[in-house]
């Protein structure tokens, strides 16, 4: 059975960072750290730090005042904030900074008066964040749809921002919607949009010409993961995301002469290679990588740990 590797897969500069953000404090500080809400969508590398000495919370009230706590990769509203410093907590934020130029942008089309609309998925952390950030309120949508229902004060004073873990591709319809409605807002350069979403969809779709299965390695709570394997079913190629090897189902295999592999960016490669050896142990596999883009994209850490040496600059 042939076995495609997608290029790229797995973690992204924004989730190596958070990680290194956390294993950095560990060894500064000394365990405990605390850390609000998973750092990253992934069971294996959130149980990988708790045995280390992070401390998992859901809000910061568990956290014993002045005490390290770390916001995740998602990001936090400003009522967090506040309360952190209420609290005399010792805040290192993992945010990512793709996420982080979001809340910027939010906040610069805030100020020059126009109404915020999020094009993003409700209850996801990121949205939850991000909507806690821009003063004024924000209006969040998610599909082409919700666009004819939206109920503005002035039409020619909008602008529009979007969740990082949604793509060109996954946007394209609502921006598109949003431009009819209303011809003068305003939102950034696709440009903006995070790189990682956009090359790993990519790599799904070129993998779904090569195979006839595609595996996704990702947590069930992970958005980018989620869409990785709709793509794939859109393409009418059999998907399944599992967390890890003991998910995957030999019967799936029946009839399959070739998988392909790929991974959301919160899952580390070691999930990837344990799927690899479970595929050998069912039967002969020939493997190989497909190409696509090389990452190389580098986030610096946070002040208070560059200081003490890691991670070179973006």
């Amino acid at each position: 059975m042939k076995v495609v590797l997608a290029q790229p897969r797995g973690f992204c500069a924004g989730v190596e960072r958070a990680i290194d953000i956390v294993e950095k404090a560990l060894e500064t500080y000394g365990p405990p750290v605390y850390v609000r809400h998973e750092i990253v969508h992934n069971r294996h590398v959130v149980d990988s730090l708790r045995a280390k000495g992070a401390v998992f919370v859901e809000e910061l009230d568990e956290v014993p005042e002045g005490k390290i706590a770390i916001f995740s990769a998602h990001g936090v509203s400003k009522t967090v904030e506040t309360d952190a410093e209420s609290r005399h907590l010792q805040v290192i934020d993992a945010t990512c900074p793709l996420v982080s130029k979001v809340h910027v942008e939010g906040r610069r089309y805030a100020a020059q008066g126009r109404e915020v609309i999020l094009i993003g998925h409700a209850g996801h952390p990121e949205v939850e964040g991000t909507m806690g950030q821009v003063p004024g309120g924000i209006h969040l949508i998610s599909t082409a749809g919700d666009v004819d229902r939206l109920q503005v004060k002035d039409p020619n004073k909008l602008a529009y921002v979007t969740q990082t873990t949604l793509s060109v591709d996954d946007t394209r319809d609502v921006i598109e919607a949003l431009k009819r409605r209303f011809p003068a807002i305003v939102g950034p350069d696709t440009k903006d949009i995070c790189y990682a979403t956009q090359n790993r969809q990519r790599a799904v779709r070129q993998l779904s010409e090569q195979v006839d299965m595609i595996l996704v390695i990702g947590a069930p709570n992970s958005s980018n993961s989620n869409r990785l394997r709709e793509i794939a079913e859109e393409l009418g190629v059999r998907s399944h995301l599992i967390e890890n090897a003991g998910q995957l189902d030999p019967q799936w295999l029946k009839g399959v002469k070739s998988v392909g592999i790929t991974a959301g960016a919160s899952a580390p490669d070691v999930l990837v290679q344990e799927v690899v050896s479970k595929l050998r142990d069912l039967q002969q596999i020939s493997l190989s990588v497909m190409e696509g883009i090389a990452e190389n994209v580098k986030f610096r850490l946070p002040p208070q740990l560059e200081a003490n040496g890691r991670v070179a600059a973006k």
